[in-house]
């Protein structure tokens, strides 16, 4: 399967990067680091996590640390939509 991050992903990560990177940049980079590892791992077994119909059809999502990754799937790629904190109300984000 492939795994592909939408753009806003991206800026997502970005922004989780800045926020920690003002009190510890080192952690910064191994937090990102983190969270595209447990992208990776989302890729290789992706029905294994939990569907989100409350929130869209055929979202899943996967939980590190406080930080939740919502995801869809098809036949051959993996597409992480966001990377929000769980604080975020998620239906307003996405």
């Amino acid at each position: 399967m492939l795994l592909e991050f939408l753009p806003q992903a991206e800026r997502d990560l970005e922004g989780i990067g800045d926020y920690i990177a003002a009190d510890n940049p080192a952690r910064a980079v191994t937090f990102i680091r983190e969270l595209r590892a447990k992208c990776s791992s989302i890729q290789q077994t992706p029905q294994a996590y939990r569907l989100r119909p409350d929130l869209a059809e055929g979202l899943r999502s996967s939980v590190h640390g406080r930080y939740v990754i919502y995801f869809t799937t098809d036949n051959d790629t993996v597409r992480i939509i966001r990377v929000l904190h769980g604080a975020m109300d998620a239906a307003a984000c996405l």
